[in-house]
């Protein structure tokens, strides 16, 4: 089945030199914002950033490229980072928005794995694949590492069709050959088949795009529950001879953990099950890690492996709250994950806005721990007499807020750190000379004053606003206030266009 033909140049053709002129916003380091105003970027024939010139009014920056060759393009608003999507389950797409009461164990029996299981047809495949595609490329999801199914000839669909749409993606077609805990319409008849199953997909990303320049395979165990140990340990045998990063599920759920525990007994732990089979490595990304113990984080550390911080899933399948600062505080490296269909959205910006609250409840949750450990510890009697009632003391206090995100946290998880999470973070991330030109325009409502009336009679803003934009910006907002807005009050109608290695792939 051919893929329908997209509207945007095709991902190996050559276009012209283009510099761009606007405003360009980055988060380079966790908790910075950076923004470039009036500035010029210079992208070559190839979509790699050749120079970024700060505050130059009008044409300029004409360094290394042909002057007759180029477009320049003023940007209306502010182009504003590529945004990472590390763990999305792309054949979950049509049962976005539905639990139940469901917790991950009965969730996937009863949502999950009858809808995964109907990809064994190839026209339903492509009517979700594109539609999923465009809908997280229309957010501003420039890169996704997508879950897809066991059915190759469904994953290999994914993959040319992300191909063809300019998408950066990893496509994983998923593993899962346990007898007793998958379904027995619903799983890879033995280890042999679904090593054999994923070397025909590993084969196909590698024909259409031989340099994994745009797609790359990656190796996807579903998660441990659902494999064999002999599964697990060639899939890791299968990473390594490919030299192929490696997807999959951590500690998302209590219930989940005790199995894995009953499952593989010789483990000490859920990491040590990854790290006894291979599958533990610097390109390994962990989607959840909510309910690790300290000293699996450590093991994490060692071995440079990633965590996908799931927010939406996570609240809603009621799996837990992930504590996201400590896996910070140890270095380790941390990008959002929107996690659909767990997660009720395809856009990284909820995922963000959703790692803020949690961040915030967590704060809650365990500032009220440690008040009530003070007021069931020991006091004095005459404390005792008095009936006061035990404050949290300023050090509790500041720890809790410790857990707390902040905007610029939440973005650099949505960007540079989902970059480093996918090991991209030479390629994407920031406006940096060398780096790959992947962005979103983003257009907020202007409702300043204009100049023919203070009081704004006939006024109107800079840029012609539509009814629909859902970020107002009202003149006194410094660049941090403004992109808390876009935050919190943003959605896929402020995206005006996205770019994938220096092309257009999406246009409002």
């Amino acid at each position: 089945m051919s893929p329908p033909s997209p509207s945007h140049p095709h991902p190996n053709s050559r276009f012209k030199k283009t510099i761009y002129t606007g405003t360009f916003i980055s988060t380079p380091t966790l908790g910075a914002l950076e923004v470039l105003e009036n500035a010029t970027v210079g992208v070559d024939e190839g979509g790699v950033i050749r120079f970024v010139e700060r505050d130059v009014r009008g044409l300029g920056g004409e360094k290394g490229l042909d002057s007759r060759k180029h477009e320049e393009k003023g940007l209306k608003e502010a182009v504003t980072f590529s945004n990472p999507d590390t763990h999305i389950h792309a054949s979950q797409y049509p049962n976005t928005g539905l639990f139940g009461n469901s917790t991950l164990l009965d969730w996937l029996q009863k949502y999950t794995f009858p809808l995964e299981a109907s990809f064994s047809s190839l026209s339903r495949a492509q009517h979700v694949y594109t539609r999923v595609i465009t809908r997280t490329l229309a957010h501003g999801t420039t890169t996704a590492s997508y879950y897809a199914t066991l059915h190759t000839p469904a994953t290999n669909l994914l993959s040319t069709l992300c191909f063809h749409h300019g998408q950066r993606a990893k496509i994983g077609r998923v593993c899962m050959d346990h007898p007793t805990f998958n379904m027995s319409y619903y799983r890879d008849e033995s280890a042999e088949a679904a090593v054999s199953a994923t070397q025909a997909t590993i084969a196909h990303c590698n024909s259409i795009d031989p340099e994994r320049g745009l797609v790359e395979p990656i190796i996807t165990p579903r998660f441990a529950p659902s494999c064999t140990s002999a599964l697990l340990h060639q899939l890791g045998a299968l990473a390594k001879e490919y030299d192929l990063p490696i997807q999959t599920h951590i500690a998302e759920n209590p219930d989940e953990v005790k199995l894995v525990g009953e499952l593989f007994p010789d483990c000490t732990s859920y990491t040590d099950v990854y790290a006894r089979h291979g599958l533990l490595t610097p390109r390994t990304v962990l989607g959840h890690a909510i309910w690790l113990s300290a000293e699996e984080k450590e093991v994490v550390k060692a071995h440079g492996a990633g965590v996908s911080h799931c927010p939406v899933s996570n609240s809603y399948i009621s799996s837990g709250l992930c504590p996201v600062r400590s896996y910070l505080d140890l270095g380790i490296k941390v990008g959002l994950g929107t996690d659909v269909s767990g997660g009720w959205s395809g856009s990284m910006l909820v995922a963000a806005r959703e790692a803020l609250g949690v961040s915030r409840v967590l704060a809650s949750v365990e500032g009220n721990k440690a008040k009530d450990a003070g007021e069931e510890a020991e006091k004095p009697k005459e404390e005792v007499e008095k009936e006061m009632k035990l404050e949290t003391t300023d050090e509790d206090k500041n720890e809790s807020n410790r857990l707390k995100l902040s905007v610029e946290e939440a973005l650099y998880l949505a960007t540079v750190g989902g970059a480093k999470c996918l090991n991209l973070e030479s390629k994407i991330g920031t406006f940096e000379v060398g780096k790959e030109f992947d962005a979103q325009m983003i257009v907020c409502g202007d409702f300043s004053l204009g100049d023919e009336d203070e009081l704004g009679h006939g006024g109107k803003g800079k840029f012609e606003v539509r009814d629909d934009n859902p970020v107002e910006l009202w003149g006194q907002e410094s660049w941090q206030e403004r992109m808390a807005k876009w935050v919190f009050c943003g959605d896929d109608r402020n995206v005006e266009a996205v770019w994938v290695r220096g092309r257009k792939v999406h246009e409002r």
